[in-house]
């Protein structure tokens, strides 16, 4: 089995299929985000993802030792861009899923960018499916 992190002519090659997985993984929930035709569709979702993943890269290759910053500085920039897709309509509050979503890839691309694909495949898998089945038992609550 091919190590990239023992060789180190294959970090460029490691970094581009760090970003593909981010791409691969955040079009999951934006296709889904997408399908529901909410503000922040496939083309937000996966650039928040590629972006961030691509900063952690960089984080990690030429700053090694200062990742709470860089990260830090992440989560508070996606929380101005959550908080934007909230929106208060006719005493009601729509968007906050879509701003969980965002910030979902946010952390799935600093989760991807630290090398942890496995644990970013998995919680890909249980977003989409909260995402795509929560709604239904949230119908069945409101009925009851």
């Amino acid at each position: 089995m091919l190590n990239f992190h023992s060789l180190a002519n294959y970090a460029l090659l490691e970094n581009i299929v760090l970003i593909i997985i981010a791409l691969l993984l955040s079009s999951i929930i934006g296709w889904e985000r997408e399908k529901r035709h909410k503000p922040a569709g496939l083309r937000t979702h996966v650039l928040v993802c590629i972006s961030t993943c691509a900063l952690v890269i960089i984080t990690k290759n030429h700053i090694p030792y200062d990742y709470a910053r860089i990260i830090q500085g992440i989560i508070t920039g996606i929380g101005f861009i959550g908080a934007g897709s909230i929106i208060a309509q006719r005493k009601q509050v729509v968007g906050i899923t879509t701003a969980a979503s965002i910030l979902f890839v946010a952390v799935l691309g600093i989760i991807i960018g630290l090398g942890e694909v496995l644990l970013a495949i998995f919680i890909t898998i249980l977003s989409f499916l909260i995402l795509k089945y929560f709604r239904l038992l949230e119908k069945r609550i409101e009925e009851e």
